[in-house]
């Protein structure tokens, strides 16, 4: 109830009276917003008219997307790390630096220059325009342990 307003109007016309509804609701699963609005349609038929959603993502939401990305490419710095040690008969041990280089995000926001306006877009472009992606660039320095260290550990 907190991410929905109503905005009520009521008029008289004639002998009868009128009321007009606006609900705007902030959805986080798109496919819940496809079942309230398919659910509207079937029960309130042409009486409901629904507008085009508008897609924008929270400061948390970018946020979580920079973390996640960050941490995958730690995850991938650390196997290639591991594959190359293989190559050479070592096993890779702890880390000893890893630093952030560069962090790269684009998209996630429908393009004002457009020529087409927003509304005139179909939901797949719309989804396409407001889709965020990022890129993470990092350097990890890692302990190598020699193939003496292994067997002494494992005696």
């Amino acid at each position: 109830e907190e991410n929905m307003t109503v905005t009520e109007d009521f008029s008289r016309v004639e002998n009868t009276y009128q009321m007009e509804a606006e609900v705007c609701i902030i959805f986080s699963d798109f496919g819940k917003m496809q079942n309230v609005c398919n659910l509207l349609i079937e029960k309130l038929g042409t009486s409901v008219t629904i507008s085009p959603p508008h897609f924008y993502h929270t400061p948390e939401a970018i946020d979580t997307l920079r973390r996640q990305v960050c941490v995958a490419a730690v995850g991938n710095t650390r196997r290639k790390a591991q594959e190359v040690c293989r190559l050479f008969g070592q096993s890779l041990g702890k880390p000893l630096l890893i630093r952030e280089e560069e962090t790269k995000e684009w998209g996630g926001h429908i393009d004002s220059h457009l020529s087409n306006s927003p509304d005139s877009l179909t939901l797949q472009e719309r989804i396409q325009n407001a889709t965020a992606y990022a890129s993470c660039r990092v350097f990890a320095v890692f302990e190598i342990k020699g193939k003496e260290n292994r067997r002494n550990k494992l005696l």
